[in-house]
């Protein structure tokens, strides 16, 4: 089952089809990880994209249980260089192919996933159509530049409903953006009380739950088409703490006056050293955004840069300098990637911590 992967450019890829059997249309990015497919695959940030695996072998170790960073995956396509037909691994209970093809995601191997990628650095991350190969790419190219991508990615992912993951710490309000399950995961450890919210849900309905602090997700697309959530966040802000992760990292400085841009490819991968502007420690961090926050619009806002991107100088971290409230932009939950940057969450408990203790005191 031969396939095509047609770019808005019009570069043509030959491949062989492998999960789901749809012709799908998405924007086309590369991620630099080596492993962690699974975790990647099901990671909502990834949200009408696809994804094209720059190490070359890919499905060699399987799928199991534990790995997945959501429930339904929103990838919209997988492409590597080639597909492991037999996985070996002491936890392996499945295929990639099996995955895939559960999921409803169509995937394409035997791609020159290097020239795909050097493209991309070139031109930019665009549009592309996966087909069959049988189809006329006239036709196909016809069909990509007439289309549309979708811009509300993050109310596709975010939970419909609030639910409870309980616990006898602080609690924390997780508004779900398009959520990691790593990100819960390490509240969980530290034994939060979190009450995870869509991502519309308004200031009033938050400041209802009583949290101690708020926990701003990861998540898909442009920050800009969430403007109910800047909104919540303009609200809230300098009420209760605040920690955001990515696309919450951009809210949150848009919600604070700054603005954003769509970068030429983004930042996907587990290997992007970052340094903290403070001690000059540099970490290695797992990334996955196509938009960054502007330095230049920082100027006329209360906030300052914590952590840059050393590959490009692009802001990774900010704080609030009355507010009690940090950001960043990578991944500190990891899953994949290093965990440098776990101590970010332990940071957050510190932070609500004190602010408790500010109540008390002025009670």
């Amino acid at each position: 089952m031969n396939r095509q992967l047609i770019l808005e450019d019009g570069t043509i890829f030959i491949g062989e089809g492998f999960g789901a059997d749809s012709e799908v249309i998405g924007e086309v990015v590369f991620n630099t990880s080596m492993t962690g497919y699974q975790e990647i695959l099901s990671d909502p940030s990834y949200c009408g994209q696809f994804v094209t695996m720059t190490y070359p072998l890919i499905g060699n170790y399987g799928v199991n249980r534990d790995d997945f960073e959501s429930i339904s995956p929103a990838v919209k396509a997988f492409i590597v260089r080639e597909s492991a037909d037999f996985a070996s691994n002491w936890r392996n209970e499945s295929t990639l192919d099996e995955l895939l093809r559960v999921k409803g995601i169509p995937g394409i191997a035997g791609v020159d996933t290097r020239k795909l990628t050097r493209l991309i650095r070139k031109s930019g991350s665009m549009k592309g159509i996966l087909c069959s190969a049988e189809e006329d790419p006239a036709l196909m190219i016809d069909r990509l530049n007439a289309s549309a991508l979708r811009t509300d990615q993050v109310a596709q992912v975010s939970t419909k409903t609030a639910y409870a993951s309980p616990g006898r710490g602080f609690r924390v309000v997780l508004m779900d953006f398009g959520m990691k399950h790593g990100i819960l995961r390490e509240l969980n450890k530290r034994n939060c009380d979190v009450i995870v919210v869509p991502h519309d849900t308004s200031s009033e309905e938050i400041r209802r739950l009583q949290p101690d602090g708020i926990m701003l997700s990861n998540g898909p697309g442009d920050p800009k088409d969430v403007p109910e959530a800047i909104q919540t966040i303009k609200d809230l802000l300098g009420e209760i703490p605040l920690f955001g992760i990515c696309l919450g990292h951009q809210l949150f400085a848009l919600a604070c006056g700054a603005d954003s841009f769509k970068m030429k490819f983004g930042h996907r991968g587990g290997n992007h050293p970052v340094q903290d502007v403070l001690t000059k420690k540099v970490a290695l961090t797992s990334q996955n955004h196509g938009y960054a926050v502007d330095e230049a619009s920082l100027d006329h806002t209360d906030l300052e840069v914590t952590h840059i991107a050393i590959n490009d100088g692009t802001i990774e971290g900010l704080k609030h300098k009355e507010y009690p409230a940090f950001t960043v932009q990578y991944h500190p939950e990891a899953s994949p990637g290093p965990e440098d940057s776990n101590y970010l969450f332990d940071d957050f408990l510190t932070l609500m911590n004190e602010e408790k203790r500010k109540e008390i005191q002025h009670a």
